[in-house]
């Protein structure tokens, strides 16, 4: 849970510096179609996903020749500038990767090492967020959560 208290912090913190005079774009792709392919890199497969309500999805992507895995939070209907953010957590290395702001297509990409480990990840749009725990782990079930804030 300390993670979880730094990250909705890290998500307050953003909004506040960024303020409603700053609309800044979408990291790489703006595009409409955008994928988790294209917000992470040719490699990565998706492995798991969660809705973030009706405003988009949460994806975690795998790449086996490298061993790490990547985060992105992709909107529906891509448009006006929101608060979003997508990030990732290895608990067993404490290795973690963040990214908040204003976008108008996708937050992310959020990458860590973790074959062989589980992940923990998730993102929000608006004010919609997605926490998923213990993902990944082989027969372990993990733990989802969904709160507006």
């Amino acid at each position: 849970m300390r993670f979880t208290r730094s990250v909705l912090a890290g998500a307050a913190l953003a909004a506040l510096s960024v303020g409603a005079t700053t609309a800044l774009a979408a990291p790489a792709s703006a595009a409409a179609d955008a994928t988790p392919q294209e917000a992470c890199g040719s490699g990565y497969k998706t492995v798991n996903s969660a809705p973030v309500g009706s405003l988009g999805t949460v994806y975690l992507t795998y790449n086996s020749s490298n061993g790490k895995n990547c985060v992105a939070t992709i909107r529906n209907n891509p448009g006006t500038a929101v608060d979003m953010s997508a990030w990732v957590f290895v608990p067993d290395t404490e290795e973690q990767d963040e990214d908040y702001g204003r976008y108008t297509s996708y937050a992310g990409p959020t990458y860590v090492y973790g074959k062989g480990h589980c992940v923990d990840w998730g993102g929000n749009i608006g004010n919609v967020y997605v926490q998923v725990y213990g993902s990944n782990c082989a027969t372990l079930k993990e733990h989802r959560v969904t709160f507006t804030r």
